[in-house]
């Protein structure tokens, strides 16, 4: 997990949004906002978000297939690799 470092109050956001902008893309590190001495926001770049949210997925469709592996649901290896076999050979 990175270090939260990167901490500027929302008047100095306001005053220099573009040039913070601008550096948060750049860089992909993460901002904090504070507003009266406090965190009240956290701002990421696009890039960093969209990675975030890849991530996200991935780990939710790991834990989803957890779930199922434990109830005794989904499908055996073997046994899809062979149905694939079969596919790419009918289409061969």
């Amino acid at each position: 997990m990175n270090k939260l470092t990167n901490i500027i109050p929302v008047s100095d956001l306001r005053q220099d949004a573009a040039k913070i902008l601008k550096k948060l893309n750049k860089t992909n590190e993460t901002l904090i906002i504070t507003q009266r001495g406090r965190a009240a926001a956290v701002l990421i770049g696009v890039e960093a978000y969209e990675k975030s949210e890849y991530e996200k997925d991935l780990l939710r469709l790991l834990a989803k297939g957890d779930k199922e592996i434990e109830l005794g649901k989904g499908f055996d290896l073997d046994a899809v690799l062979a149905e694939t076999d079969n596919l790419l050979a009918k289409e061969s």
